[in-house]
């Protein structure tokens, strides 16, 4: 049974660099299965300890979202095309916005702190604030 797998770039130095690989299996756990005898760890990236996919990784077999077919156990056929892909969330600007955020409150409690009335004063405790991070 031949099922085309969807390699995400992350996850490509477990598969030589490939975009996509061939595999087989009656449902998505005997895939991975055997996907993870020919490329050795993937398994292990896309499942956690108590065998359950990753929350971060999306898995979709023909365009349809696993975790609406039953995850692991959701059943394959031949010439089905099985796409892995990682979750993404936040991004350049959530990490931007939470650095803002956490300097903020660093020179907020620092100003506090000190009762710095002074606009230059208070800016210079700031920058320290934000250089101690």
């Amino acid at each position: 049974m031949a099922i085309e797998v969807r390699i995400p770039t992350i996850l490509r130095s477990y598969t030589g660099g490939a975009k996509v690989v061939d595999g087989s299996g009656d449902t998505l756990a005997d895939l991975l299965t055997d996907l993870d005898s020919r490329h050795g760890g993937l398994r292990g990236r896309l499942i956690t300890d108590a065998g359950t996919l990753h929350r971060f990784v999306n898995v979709y077999v023909n365009d349809e979202d696993v975790r609406f077919l039953g995850a692991l156990d959701a059943k394959l056929s031949d010439g089905d095309s099985v796409t892995i892909l990682p979750a993404v969330a936040g991004g350049a600007f959530g990490f931007a916005a939470a650095a803002a955020i956490s300097s903020h409150s660093a020179a907020a409690a620092a100003i506090s702190s000190h009762s710095i009335s002074s606009p230059s004063v208070a800016a210079a405790v700031s920058r320290d604030a934000v250089a101690a991070r």
